[in-house]
């Protein structure tokens, strides 16, 4: 199996320009519709669309809010780790700098298959034209203002050597004052909260709008992507006269009401400044007013809750043992963590946004085999999280899943992982924003349609990085990881004209007349 840099589509489908890549594409799909007896009749349907990728990527920023944060300083260290080409000492010897766990810089897709029946991947980054990863320009805000160096040092995830190194480079990084609402996160946050912003909810907003417009205009870029890696909230209450329609929130706002969030006033900037925004934790952030702006204003968010370790794998494993027949009665999933973020989950309120946005994950996945399951039954699905400072940012976790087997059998599967928590989430965080950018540049059009148009801005496609996805209102909600990443890849492949991988591989399954395959 071959891995290739570059490829070239021979297809009268796919059309290159200068500024854009072209293609057609028929979707193909069935639609179905359950019948008074009970059966089910199916249709199968086409449409015809055309795709329009622009070319130019430009220069693209990102401004996190938590930049000082575990997940925002270690991001910052890799990302310049990367660019200055710096390897340092470990223990195990010298270790060089990667993109390790970056869907887009480190895994590969499958092209089709060559003359002897072998597999031929390209990089998963060179499908479309994507953001490269050391041109980012980061910054951001906190409610802490220690410098990033400092702030790195803090975190205790990278080791001692490249902190060294990367220290001169992150010391004059210092973070941009942020909202602090004490009610929304814990108290033992307090004593970080020396770099707030002051002033009414008006004026703390429009301080956010203008730190993105100077910010764009500082260093020249074209598109600013705006990314929550802070504490996670307690919920907000959503109700009518607050925050149901986006004259109410905004109102609200004025009014200085005491039920709009910190995470809420960022989305709202960054959509007024036209900037996707993304909600890297699980609180109910995008209100049904901010959903509706984000419409209105044709501005992509994405959410909710960076799904990185423990939930990715719930994601995968319910999945197969549902899909194979196993009927999960129990899910169990205890972890302990020593970081900011484990400090701040240690409030009930906060802890329980953080419950929901795991606990939701196997929901399509159970109502997707009514074999097993009777309507409305699901599986005991228990989330425990606990703060042990000693451990620091090296979470331990823990999962057991207890399944029926055949004739009224048990199995019991319990899975055991230890890994610096801010490693699997930063490049899930480079993803985010570089997937974002490229979403950002497809148009589509079909038959009917007189002008291309964007993608719908509560952008779906990002679903395979967050624990709860967001989507369009009457969209379902998929959790199951491999769905999420085949609707990614298959987009993509249809933006130049190739087919869905289907992984049927019929040309390797029949014999000509003289006893070959159809190579």
């Amino acid at each position: 199996m071959s891995l290739y840099q570059d490829f070239k589509i021979e297809s009268p489908n796919v059309e290159y320009s200068d500024s854009h890549i072209t293609s057609t594409y028929t979707y193909d799909y069935n639609k179905t519709t359950v019948n008074e007896n009970g059966s089910v009749s199916i249709k199968p349907k086409k449409m015809d669309y055309t795709f329009k990728t622009d070319r130019n990527v430009g220069k693209v920023g990102t401004m996190l809010i938590g930049w000082g944060g575990n997940n925002g300083s270690t991001i910052t260290a890799g990302l310049l780790a990367n660019k200055l080409g710096i390897s340092w000492n470990t223990l195990q010897g010298i270790q060089k700098p990667d993109f390790y766990g970056s869907l887009t810089q480190a895994s590969t897709l499958c092209l089709g298959t060559d003359e002897h029946g072998d597999n031929t991947f390209i990089p998963f980054k060179k499908i479309l034209p994507m953001v490269e990863p050391t041109s980012l320009v980061v910054g951001g805000w906190d409610i802490s203002s220690t410098n990033l160096a400092e702030a790195m040092d803090r975190a205790c995830v990278l080791e001692p050597d490249l902190k060294r190194q990367l220290y001169p480079h992150m010391k004059d990084m210092v973070p941009l004052p942020s909202v602090y609402i004490p009610d929304f996160i814990a108290a033992n946050q307090g004593a970080r909260a020396n770099n707030v912003l002051t002033g009414s909810l008006q004026e703390q907003l429009d301080t956010i709008r203008k730190n993105i417009r100077d910010f764009k205009a500082a260093n020249g870029l074209d598109k600013v992507i705006i990314l929550w890696t802070a504490n996670t909230e307690r919920f907000c209450d959503v109700k009518d006269g607050l925050n149901d329609t986006v004259e109410n929130l905004l109102n609200s706002i004025k009014n200085n009401a005491a039920e709009i969030a910190p995470s809420q006033l960022f989305a709202i900037a960054a959509i007024q400044e036209h900037c996707p925004y993304i909600n890297g934790s699980p609180q109910n952030t995008f209100v049904p007013a901010i959903i509706d702006l984000a419409e209105r204003e044709g501005v992509m968010i994405g959410g909710d809750d960076f799904k990185s370790g423990q939930t990715k794998i719930k994601s995968v494993l319910t999945d197969f043992l549902v899909q194979a027949g196993i009927k999960p009665t129990a899910i169990v999933s205890y972890n302990h963590l020593g970081n900011n973020d484990g400090k701040n989950l240690s409030a009930p309120q906060q802890f329980r946004s953080k419950e929901i946005s795991k606990s939701n994950v196997v929901d399509d996945i159970v109502a997707s085999n009514a074999i097993l399951y009777e309507p409305g039954e699901y599986p005991d699905h228990v989330v425990v999280i606990k703060y042990v400072p000693r451990v620091g940012d090296s979470k331990r976790a823990l999962d057991e899943y207890t399944s029926q087997i055949f004739m009224g059998g048990t199995n019991t599967i319990a899975i055991h992982n230890t890994c610096e928590d801010s490693l699997l989430a930063a490049p899930l965080m480079l993803d985010l924003i570089i997937l974002a950018d490229l979403l950002t540049r497809i148009e589509f059009k079909t038959q009917e349609m007189s002008e291309f148009s964007h993608f719908h801005p509560v952008m779906s496609l990002l679903s395979y990085l967050l624990k709860a996805p967001v989507v369009p209102r009457g969209a379902p909600v998929i959790n199951a990881l491999y769905k999420q990443r085949a609707a990614l890849e298959n987009v993509f492949r249809a933006c130049i004209g190739l087919a869905p991988e289907n992984n049927m591989l019929l040309e390797c399954k029949m014999l000509d007349v003289n006893g070959t395959t159809g190579y």
